[in-house]
C-alpha cells in the first residue's frame, strides 16, 4: 500500500487569465521518495519537505514514499500523471529503471525535478532539473580538508595517504573518490595517496579494509573515506591497533563521525543536510513552474566541517 500524505496550502498564487483577469491558483507538486521508514536521512528529509510545503502558501503538495520498491515507485509516478499535478519530484529507487516513467511525465507537459540521487544519464533529456549535493565538489573539499591539516602540522611534503571509496560502480562513489584524488595533488603535491580499496558504505567491512592497510603500512598519515560511516569503521582499526596521530577525513559527516570529532578522534568531513536537500529541492520545484532559468545540476552547498568550526553545525541524525 502506498504512503500517502496531503498538504493542502490556503492561500493562492496570482495568475493571470484570458482577458487580464487575475485567477488564483496553487501549484500542486508531487513528490516520490525512495525509501523513507529504514532510512533517518530520509526520514528528516519527508518532515523538512513537508513543513516547508505547509509554511508555503503557494504549494498544494502530495507526499508518497516508495518503500525502496522500484514497481512502487513507477506506479506513483503514474498516479501523480494522472492527477495532473503541476511538478514531480522524485528521488529514484533506481536510477534506469524510472526512465520510463520519467519520460511518461515529460510526454505529459509536467517537469520532473529529480532529488538527492541523479537518474541514469540517458534520462537526462526527460529531466528539468536535478537538485542535490556536488559529490565531485565534496570529494575535493576533503582533499582540502586533508590537506590543510597536514600544512598545520607541518608533514604536507611527506604525508601518506589511504582511502576507503564506497561501492564499485555507484556514482555516488565514483564522484566523491574522483574529486578527492583530483583535488589532493593540486593543494598537497607532495602527499602521496598509497592505495584506494572499496568499503562499499559499510563500517565493519571499512574496518577490516583498514586492519589490512594498517598491516601493510607501517606509515600512514591520513586516510580518506567516502562516508564518516566507513570511515568510523577505519577509525575503530586504527585505535585497536594502538595506531595513533592518524589525520581521518570524511565526505558526509554522520552522527558518528560528529561525535568522533568531538572527543578528537575524527578531524572532518563535508555537512549534507537532509532538511536543505528537501528545501532544495521544493525550492527548485516551485522555481521551474515560474518558468525561472536553472541550472540542469541544480546543487545545494554542502560545507566542511572540522574540529575547528563543528559548534556551527548540530549533530546529524543518521
Amino acid at each position: 500500500m502506498n504512503i500517502r500524505k496531503t498538504l493542502v496550502a490556503t492561500t493562492a498564487l496570482a495568475a493571470t487569465a484570458l482577458g487580464g483577469a487575475a485567477v488564483a491558483e496553487t501549484m500542486t507538486i508531487g513528490i516520490t521518495q525512495n525509501n523513507v521508514g529504514v532510512d533517518s536521512y530520509q526520514t528528516t528529509y519527508e518532515k523538512a519537505f513537508i513543513e516547508a510545503a505547509e509554511t508555503n502558501d503557494k504549494v498544494e503538495a502530495v507526499v508518497l514514499d516508495a518503500g525502496g520498491d522500484v514497481a512502487r515507485q513507477i506506479a506513483q509516478v503514474e498516479d501523480l500523471i494522472q492527477q495532473e499535478v503541476d511538478a514531480i519530484i522524485i528521488w529514484p529507487t533506481n536510477g534506469e529503471a524510472v526512465i520510463p516513467a520519467v519520460r511518461k511525465a515529460h510526454k505529459a507537459g509536467i517537469p520532473v525535478i529529480v532529488t538527492n540521487s541523479n537518474i541514469a544519464e540517458p534520462g537526462f533529456p526527460f529531466v528539468a532539473s536535478f537538485s542535490g549535493p556536488d559529490n565531485i565538489t565534496q570529494g575535493s573539499r576533503s582533499a582540502e580538508i586533508m590537506c590543510d591539516k597536514f600544512k598545520a602540522m607541518g608533514i604536507e611534503n611527506e604525508a601518506r595517504v589511504v582511502q576507503i571509496s564506497g561501492q564499485p560502480g555507484y556514482t555516488t562513489a565514483i564522484e566523491r573518490q574522483k574529486g578527492f584524488d583530483d583535488r589532493l595533488p593540486e593543494v598537497c603535491p607532495n602527499v602521496t595517496l598509497v592505495e584506494t580499496q572499496p568499503g562499499d558504505w559499510n563500517r565493519e567491512k571499512s574496518q577490516k579494509v583498514m586492519e589490512a592497510f594498517l598491516v601493510k603500512y607501517d606509515d600512514i598519515d591520513g586516510v580518506y573515506s567516502g562516508d564518516d560511516n566507513m570511515g568510523v569503521g577505519a577509525l575503530n582499526a586504527a585505535k585497536a591497533a594502538g595506531r595513533e596521530g592518524i589525520i581521518f577525513v570524511g565526505a558526509t559527516n554522520f552522527a558518528v563521525g560528529y561525535e568522533a570529532m568531538e572527543r578528537g578522534e575524527y578531524w572532518g568531513s563535508i555537512y549534507q543536510s537532509p532538511v536543505d536537500d528537501a528545501k532544495a529541492a521544493l525550492k527548485t520545484a516551485i522555481e521551474t513552474l515560474e518558468g525561472k532559468e536553472l541550472p540542469f545540476l541544480n546543487y545545494f552547498d554542502t560545507p566542511k566541517i572540522t574540529q575547528d568550526n563543528q559548534s556551527d553545525f548540530t549533530k546529524p541524525v543518521f
